[in-house]
């Protein structure tokens, strides 16, 4: 089992900067592909970026590449997403999970992640 706790959110302008984090216990979860996913109101989960288990391979959504990064540190146990230039549109629920069943790359599909945080709420003002 893998717990999953996001952390960062807050209410910004359209314009500043959040960096969100996702700090895991129990299992290690070194050898998990990470990722970040967003759900605004009266909208589906949708894909935010996600990352390989070394670290190497990230992947974005169209709509937040160039904006925002994500990264991780396997000793402190951690996956950081760093959001900049945020606009309304980014408004949403943020959600951290991890695959545990993938092997390699990356993933960026909602069912291929096993684990899952309760969210950290972003606001961003116009």
């Amino acid at each position: 089992q893998v717990q999953l706790v996001e952390s960062g959110g807050g209410l910004v302008q359209a314009g500043a900067s959040l960096r969100l984090s996702c700090t895991a216990s129990g299992r290690t979860f070194s050898p998990y592909i990470m990722g970040w996913f967003r759900q605004a109101p009266g909208k589906e989960r949708e894909f935010v970026a996600t990352i390989s288990v070394g670290g190497y391979i990230t992947y974005y959504a169209r709509s937040v590449k160039g904006r925002f990064t994500i990264s991780r540190d396997n000793a402190k146990k951690t996956v950081d997403l760093q959001m900049n230039s945020l606009t309304p549109e980014d408004t949403a629920i943020y959600y951290c999970a991890a695959d545990s069943t993938t092997a390699q790359g990356v993933s960026v599909t909602i069912n291929e992640y096993d684990y899952w945080g309760q969210g950290t709420q972003v606001t961003v003002s116009s």
